[in-house]
């Protein structure tokens, strides 16, 4: 199925996706509406233009693919599914998200990865190609979160507020050295074989579709951020 969303309002837009029987659908001239593709599952929706916030919001699965860049809240709260970006992406990326993969191709805005969680065998990922702006991973509370800093010289991102409320989870940075200005409860060390055994299937999907050389992208330094496992924060809502 074939839609043209040129000045459709964004209802009449998911009225005709969710009563779609069709497997695939393509829509055409995406300017800015919101919600598609929330809640659904089993579809494979390719979105030419871009789409408004909260794309895939609430997803339980399938495939959304955006030829072009994302407005804010891009995932929100997904359970499962895989959404790939080719271009940037805005505020709140992933925004608690519980499960599956968001794939960027370039940046992020702010919050991204804000209050993810994980739950058995539902790991969510947020992988980044470019940069991600303040606050990424804020009350972190579980799944993968990458930056890859693939657009500039590597090495030089350094984001503002990273990790702050982090308590579950990890962030890997490809970057030389640790990241300054990270919370006392959190901290950094360099990738292990471990690490890289996780992050590996997702970086080969992101270079899959996206046409990127893994080998190349793995050849540079990687930082891992986790919470501190001594039960950092509960200096601040006990009294001893």
């Amino acid at each position: 199925m074939i839609i043209d969303a040129n000045r459709m309002h964004f209802q009449a837009l998911n009225s005709l996706v969710r009563s779609s029987e069709d497997p695939e659908i393509q829509i055409a001239n995406c300017l800015g509406q919101r919600y598609i593709a929330s809640g659904l599952c089993g579809r494979t929706i390719t979105v030419s233009g871009t789409p408004g916030n909260a794309l895939g919001a609430y997803l339980d699965g399938g495939t959304i693919r955006v030829l072009g860049n994302a407005q804010d809240a891009t995932g929100d709260t997904m359970n499962d599914g895989r959404i790939f970006i080719h271009g940037s992406s805005g505020d709140a990326t992933g925004y608690a998200m519980r499960g599956g993969r968001i794939y960027v191709e370039h940046s992020v805005g702010y919050r991204a990865g804000i209050h993810m969680k994980a739950y058995q065998d539902r790991v969510p990922v947020l992988m980044i190609g470019g940069r991600a702006g303040s606050f990424l991973g804020e009350y972190q509370a579980g799944g993968l979160i990458v930056v890859l800093d693939l657009d500039r010289e590597p090495g030089s991102f350094s984001p503002n507020f990273c990790a702050t409320g982090m308590h579950g989870g990890k962030i890997i940075l490809r970057r030389e050295t640790a990241p300054e200005g990270l919370p006392p409860q959190v901290t950094a060390r360099e990738m292990t074989d471990a690490d890289l055994r996780e992050m590996e299937p997702c970086l080969e999907e992101f270079c899959a579709e996206f046409g990127r050389d893994k080998a190349s992208i793995l050849d540079h330094p990687f930082f891992v951020l986790e919470p501190d496992t001594k039960n950092p924060y509960k200096q601040l809502y006990t009294h001893n």
